[in-house]
């Protein structure tokens, strides 16, 4: 009995060192499974019918620039399950996630901003992050809008610090088939402040972010695309303007950028480098 003691008191510090060993291996493995990301990232959305490819040309020219060299992609599933790929660095500088779509004509606007939401849930358990950066083309701004009226008041979600629109549809889309809550109404003229005359039942919901988004947080820069005749060939600028009427008062900054020529059109403006300047001068200044 006193032998098994003895034993038992050799092998005892073995057995405590080799405890503390493995916990310390699981916090090292848990910590690189998990870096923590304290530079501020930016998620970009595509249009309807669309992929994150119309996003790579931007993002490709912010990682020409410098800005940045940490890419990965979130892919959402119709059921909203996010697939993250590819992962950031520890202490990754100014990283970027693409967000793809699969269910990318959906109409339900609130389904676009619980994507958006489920992404920056997956980014926030992963990578720990308090800030984001947002930057929407056509139907992609709706996914930010209708995430910080999902999100704008909870302080327990990361931040939105600054938030490019490209081409947005906000007062509508002048498409026959579209429900009549999202179709744009007949004769919209805009007030000075950007408010429509005539508001559709979603330009009326989105108008609650004049008082969900933070004061004076949000920095916002409006790119609209004028091929003549007050329309991107596809958006009518009326609709893209009537942004400031929901934005301008909360936000901390407000600027809109009219872009003309042959690359002003609805899809070509996310290729155009002209926007691409505006953006990395805007977000990173750089």
């Amino acid at each position: 009995m006193k032998n098994r003691k003895r034993d038992w008191l050799a092998i005892l510090p073995i057995l405590v060192l080799m405890l503390v060993l493995t916990g310390c291996q699981n916090k090292a493995k848990s910590k690189a499974s998990n870096p923590k990301i304290t530079s501020t990232p930016t998620l970009f959305f595509h249009g309807g019918g669309s992929s994150y490819r119309a996003e790579e040309h931007m993002v490709q020219a912010a990682e020409k620039a410098g800005v940045t060299h940490s890419v990965i992609r979130a892919d959402v599933a119709a059921d909203g399950k996010v697939t993250l790929h590819g992962s950031w660095a520890n202490g990754a500088k100014n990283p970027i996630c693409e967000v793809n779509y699969q269910n990318n004509r959906e109409v339900n606007y609130q389904k676009h901003g619980q994507y958006a939401t489920n992404v920056v849930k997956a980014l926030q358990k992963k990578y720990g992050i308090k800030k984001i950066n947002m930057v929407g083309h056509s139907l992609g701004n709706i996914s930010i809008i209708y995430y910080m009226l999902q999100n704008g008041e909870n302080k327990q979600m990361p931040q939105l610090q600054k938030q490019v629109d490209i081409a947005g549809h906000f007062a509508g889309l002048n498409f026959g088939h579209f429900p009549a809550s999202i179709r744009q109404p007949a004769n919209l003229k805009l007030d000075k402040d950007g408010k429509p005359n005539h508001m559709n039942a979603t330009y009326k919901t989105m108008t609650t972010a004049r008082y969900i988004y933070p004061k004076n947080q949000v920095e916002v820069l409006n790119i609209v695309g004028n091929l003549g005749h007050h329309t991107d060939g596809t958006v009518p600028n009326a609709s893209s303007l009537s942004l400031k009427y929901l934005l301008k008062d909360r936000a901390k900054s407000y600027r809109t950028v009219i872009i003309t020529g042959k690359k002003a059109g609805h899809s070509a403006l996310h290729e155009n480098p002209q926007v691409d300047k505006l953006i990395i001068k805007f977000l990173w200044n750089k």
